[in-house]
């Protein structure tokens, strides 16, 4: 009898969400001074600073062991399975991709490519196809408040169900972009991809994706680089609505995006469309959407998410968000999973395992601001020891 206790103890205790983030340990600065590579318990955190060409470049210098990695072995993994899939050379679609998307990208983010691939010895050409290859592959958002929320504040999940099964989780980073012009702001991503599809700004704006259809309809800004103009141009939702309907769009995409005003829609964009989806808004694609509540799922995992929210609507804080975003919300090749709390900075996050789905892992919680300062006060720590 005490043994069964103390395991149901243990199994409890395992379930608690950490309420710190661990102690950030420095491993390795970048040279020219536009970056740190730090640890956060067993997760890695890169921060990088500057302009375009500097933050690409420390990201290729400090991530120089794992880059060549996800754009070369990891990309021919996607790009031979695509390929028997559809029977069309994958670099043949990544390179039409990038002709017809790359006149509607913001330049920095090409010029930022191109730096982390001289930093890192690798080709142009690979750092472009492993930034582009994400609007080829078409997962859950759900964001809460008020009276959904246990205190009222927004509690925003994102799931990613992305091609567990060719190990990118084995190159997964916390990257923490400090722009010399715009927001500064986290993505949870993997070494090599400066896009997002999971990301929260300095003034707690966060957003999240799910793919919809893909109809090769390429003419416009890649999605990985629509959420990385978000996070570093918008400050709230509507400004964030503003910029999506303002900018060319490709294909079909679906946005979760809150803020820390308590603020939050859910969007489908395709390249002639964007309809926005107020709180508690019903859809005839979705089952019922609770109140104070925006949410995208597809098929049997969009009813397991809407009973769960509506079983725990008003006492949804982020463990219980957790829980709510588990199997079968998740999908086995779930990838990552984040929790973000918009009015602090705070995310929780979990990456898949070996074989595992994220949602099957340990959670680490991770705060932006606290991560800025950190870097800021490193930044003085320097300047001082070489004064």
């Amino acid at each position: 009898m005490i043994f069964r206790f103390l395991l149901v103890l243990l199994i409890f205790v395992a379930e608690v969400l950490p309420a710190e983030m661990p102690e950030l340990r420095i491993t390795a600065r970048d040279s020219a001074g536009h970056g740190l590579l730090c640890m956060a318990g067993d997760k890695r955190v890169l921060v990088v600073e500057g302009t375009p060409a500097q933050m690409g470049a420390a990201h290729g210098r400090l991530m120089a062991d794992m880059v060549p990695h996800v754009t070369g072995e990891i990309m021919a993994l996607v790009g031979a399975a695509y390929t028997v899939q559809k029977g069309i050379w994958f670099y043949d679609k990544i390179d039409e991709i990038y002709r017809r998307s790359s006149v509607h990208t913001p330049q920095r983010f090409i010029n930022e490519c191109h730096a982390m691939a001289d930093a890192a010895g690798i080709s142009r050409r690979d750092v472009i196809c492993g930034n582009f290859f994400p609007e080829l592959f078409h997962c859950s958002g759900v964001a809460v408040c008020r009276t959904a929320s246990a205190d009222g504040s927004v509690v925003h999940a994102r799931v990613l169900d992305y091609m567990r099964d060719i190990n990118l989780q084995n190159y997964t980073l916390v990257q923490v972009f400090m722009p010399q012009e715009g927001y500064a702001w986290m993505s949870l991503g993997y070494a090599g991809f400066l896009g997002s599809v999971t990301a929260i700004n300095e003034h707690g704006l966060a957003v999240g994706e799910m793919g919809g259809r893909s109809d090769d309809s390429w003419d416009g800004m890649p999605m990985t680089f629509l959420i990385r103009e978000i996070a570093e141009k918008t400050r709230n939702v509507a400004e964030a609505v503003a910029l999506i309907k303002r900018v060319p769009r490709t294909c079909e995409y679906y946005y979760v995006i809150s803020d820390a005003s308590r603020n939050m829609v859910g969007i489908k964009a395709s390249p002639d469309e964007v309809l926005v989806l107020q709180p508690g808004q019903q859809h005839e694609l979705l089952p019922p959407v609770p109140v104070d509540t925006v949410m995208f799922s597809a098929g049997g995992r969009a009813k397991k998410l809407s009973k769960r929210l509506h079983a725990h609507h008003g006492n949804i804080d982020a463990q219980k968000m957790i829980e709510i975003i588990k199997r079968p919300v998740a999908m086995k090749s779930n990838l990552h999973n984040a929790v973000f709390l918009p009015e602090s900075l705070d995310m929780w996050f979990a990456d898949a395992g070996r074989k595992t789905p994220a949602c099957d892992e340990p959670y680490t919680m991770v705060n932006l601001r606290s991560i800025i300062d950190f870097y800021r006060a490193d930044l003085r720590s320097g300047v001082t020891q070489q004064d």
